[in-house]
């Protein structure tokens, strides 16, 4: 897939990380925006290696050097989207590093991009909602196991086991940590949009939808949206759908609270 985008197709890269609870409360709005530009945009993920270790690790932004750090910052995350959030996890059981998570997301992206997209997800769905360690290598292989027990065509459990330790993950996050240091991407999520013909555009940091529209507009004004009129039909699309990410649309679909 590339990546510079095209006369009729935005490009995007998103830069992330599954430890990234930011990332994980700006999912209505990403899910949304492939949804109404679903014919106009492509995308790809670099893992962005938030947490290498906590020996050395800092934040001064967010005033975190620690795990029981972690958890404000995961309330306020949760409290500011409306995403479901669990943060006791970094009291009883803080995950040690998002290192090996990135890999395993790489190991599923070998094999193709649909398994490693199903796989990201699943891992933020993981730690944020049902509090699993994701630093540990045996929870990532189970979450393998779920991912292929849904639909076996989409992850060879084996291989993807194989690739956790063999270097095929490692050699491909080695790629994106590579990619993060030489675009000097600080914070996680960033998202840079491409057009041919167009300056690149940067949205970093959790944002509501009005400025991914607002982006779009200046990067993309011909492009129309599919705006969403039908609830059912969203969730035809996105078979498993939280019920943030359901209000995401719902003003529009015409299913007010």
């Amino acid at each position: 897939m590339t990546n510079d985008g095209t006369a009729d197709q935005v490009a995007v890269t998103y830069y992330t990380d599954p430890l990234c609870c930011w990332s994980w409360a700006m999912e209505p709005q990403w899910r949304r925006f492939r949804f109404e530009y679903q014919k106009n945009v492509q995308w790809r993920y670099c893992m962005g290696g938030l947490i290498p270790g906590w020996e050395n690790f800092s934040d001064p932004v967010h005033a975190v050097s620690r795990p029981a750090q972690m958890g404000p910052l995961w309330m306020e995350a949760a409290h500011l989207s409306g995403m479901p959030i669990q943060n006791k996890i970094w009291t009883f059981d803080p995950p040690a590093s998002s290192y090996p998570a990135c890999l395993a997301v790489k190991c599923a992206e070998d094999q193709s991009f649909a398994a490693g997209e199903a796989y990201l997800r699943l891992v933020r769905e993981a730690i944020m909602i049902r509090e699993k360690n994701i630093s540990a290598k045996q929870i990532l292989i189970e979450l393998a196991e779920e991912l292929s027990s849904v639909d076996s065509s989409i992850l060879n459990v084996e291989q993807f086991t194989a690739d956790m330790v063999n270097g095929v993950g490692l050699e491909k996050f080695r790629s994106d940590l590579n990619e993060v240091r030489t675009k000097n991407i600080r914070r996680f999520p960033a998202l840079v949009f491409r057009r041919k013909g167009h300056a690149p555009l940067l949205l970093q940091g959790y944002r509501p939808y009005v400025v991914w529209l607002d982006l779009m507009n200046q990067l993309a004004p011909d492009f129309k949206r599919k705006e969403c009129t039908d609830i059912e039909e969203y969730r035809a699309y996105w078979p498993h759908l939280l019920e943030r990410e359901e209000k995401e649309v719902m003003i529009t679909a015409g299913n007010r609270e």
